[in-house]
């Protein structure tokens, strides 16, 4: 009897074997990636306590996801902040200082994070301004730089999506300009048509802009990457609010530009060394600006121009932001919503008026911090913001974290699930910026790297004689620092005052540790 019930028992075995075999194992459905970009967005966002901003539906996603109030960008310009974003690594790894370098001429080899996304079954798919404008690098992308049909023309090919206006005569002059220009140099920022008035407020529906006619060909391509078997990772690239300020007009209408605030700090700060500050020869392209100085000379902009900018800016924030809402509401009728990850972030601050200037391109932190909202499939602690340093270059590491797939041993940045988690822990000590300021642009021709860190109290900046050839560092210049606490706007470097000499040098040790010993004393 003892031998009958051990064959009953080895047969038993068998068949639950063959059984076990015999049945399908479920298949780990993975989240869909939307990876939007918000070209030139500081955090004029109400979720970023904004009362002037009108930005319902970012708020909305903030509400129901996480929203990091003190994020830095590595680098406050597009071009090296993207390549480090999208590569994981920091600037003086991707060597890509300035606005005119090429990450993949620099780094053939690069595996961006669209690249990393296609090793793990994801079908990745690019619309507007993920990479630099005119470096949409094809190699990264299944499907890469998707556009709205009336944009294909042969020579807008590598135009910009935010050189479109709505006035023909507008239009019409810029052909004009961009002839003239392209015989003085061939080779230009946005191909030439980078010419025209610095904001339009027309009366048109908001297809009419390039944002809104992308928005409807990413609304079309989701439609078709959801009836897919593959999870998508999608970059949407919105080029407002970038210069010019053009928005359709009941965005102005949206706003009271005498209840638009001036910057808190109009000045340059004081005991700045000389060279802090960009040219805004971005501005200067623009009608009527050509004359602007530095804005370390005598130079001061009127209060009207002042506020039509500063109107131009919020009414281009408040138009993306309606884009946005309609992407979210038509993923939610084609039942896709719930199961993305959906990341917003801009990919530096701005200056409206702020340290006498118009534009990004410095050290200081009216460039530095940038808005990063994320919302995902079962996320903890939803509608929770954290106030804890966090940086862009932590993106890369995160989402793969979120989505499953292995995190890339060489990452620079941190994971920041574990705050998403705990919203309450203690994470980085500090952030780590650097800006290239080019002899062209300084306010005595000469160049120079600044090396900047964040700290909870303190913002330090170091600057050294710089070598683009061999990208090295040489003598040390100047430095600078600022009290975060008690003077958050940076109106005066505090570096001469003698009670502070312990203090700056914690703060270089600091700098010259790094990233690596920044990180959270419990993460590797």
């Amino acid at each position: 009897m003892k031998q009958q019930y051990t064959l009953y028992g080895v047969l038993l075995i068998v068949l639950i074997t063959i059984v076990s075999c015999n049945t399908p194992k479920k298949e780990v459905i993975k989240p869909n990636v939307l990876f939007i970009s918000i070209d030139d967005l500081k955090p004029t966002l109400g979720a970023y306590g904004d009362s002037i901003a009108i930005t319902p539906n970012i708020d909305q996603l903030a509400s129901e996801g996480m929203t990091f109030r003190q994020t830095f960008t590595q680098v406050a310009v597009c071009a090296p902040s993207r390549a480090s974003l999208m590569t994981g690594v920091r600037p003086d790894s991707t060597r890509v200082w300035h606005l005119g370098d090429k990450f993949r001429d620099i780094n053939p080899n690069a595996v961006t994070m669209p690249q990393y996304f296609s090793k793990f079954g994801y079908h990745t798919v690019n619309l507007g301004k993920i990479f630099h404008n005119y470096m949409p690098d094809s190699i990264s992308w299944d499907e890469p730089d998707l556009r709205p049909e009336r944009y294909k023309q042969t020579d807008w090919l590598k135009r910009d999506g935010e050189t479109f206006y709505i006035n023909e005569d507008v239009s019409r002059s810029q052909v004009i300009k961009r002839d003239s220009l392209l015989k003085l140099r061939p080779v230009r920022y946005a191909d030439g048509w980078n010419t025209g008035p610095a904001w339009e407020a027309a009366p048109v529906h908001d297809t009419m802009y390039y944002d809104g006619a992308q928005t409807e060909l990413a609304k079309k391509t989701l439609t078709r990457l959801a009836k897919t078997d593959a999870p998508f990772y999608m970059g949407m690239g919105y080029f407002r609010p970038h210069l010019p300020f053009t928005a359709p007009k009941n965005y102005w209408d949206m706003y009271d530009p005498e209840e638009i605030p001036l910057a808190a700090n109009p000045k340059v700060p004081k005991n700045a060394p000389g060279w802090t500050m960009n040219s805004m020869y971005e501005l200067r392209h623009y009608d009527g600006f050509n004359h602007i100085g530095h804005p370390q000379s005598s130079y001061r902009m009127s209060q009207d121009t002042t506020r039509i900018l500063k109107h131009g800016y919020y009414a281009s924030v408040s138009y993306v932001d309606a884009l946005l809402g309609n992407l979210i509401a038509h993923m939610k009728k084609i039942g896709i919503y719930e199961n993305t990850i959906i990341i917003v972030w801009g990919d530096h601050g701005w200056k409206l008026g702020d340290h006498n200037s118009w534009g990004k391109m410095t050290n200081y932190n009216i460039d530095l911090e940038v808005p990063m909202i994320i919302r995902y499939p079962n996320q903890e602690n939803r509608g929770a913001q954290t106030f804890e340093i966090t940086e862009l270059i932590d993106m890369f590491p995160s989402l793969c974290e979120i989505a499953g797939i292995d995190v890339p041993d060489y990452m620079q940045g941190t994971s920041f699930v574990p705050l998403i988690k705990d919203p309450e822990r203690e994470w980085k000590d500090a952030a780590f910026s650097q800006f290239h300021r080019r002899p062209k642009v300084s306010a005595d021709g000469n160049r120079y790297m600044g090396y900047s860190i964040n700290t909870e109290a303190y913002h330090y900046i170091e600057w050294y004689s710089w070598d683009p050839k061999t990208g090295t560092r040489g003598e040390l210049k100047d430095i600078e620092l600022y009290d975060r606490k008690n003077d958050p706007s940076e109106t005066v470097n505090i570096s001469e005052e003698k009670s502070l000499k312990t203090v700056i040098e914690g703060l270089s040790m600091q700098l010259v540790g790094g990233w690596k010993k920044a990180k959270p004393v419990d993460i590797e």
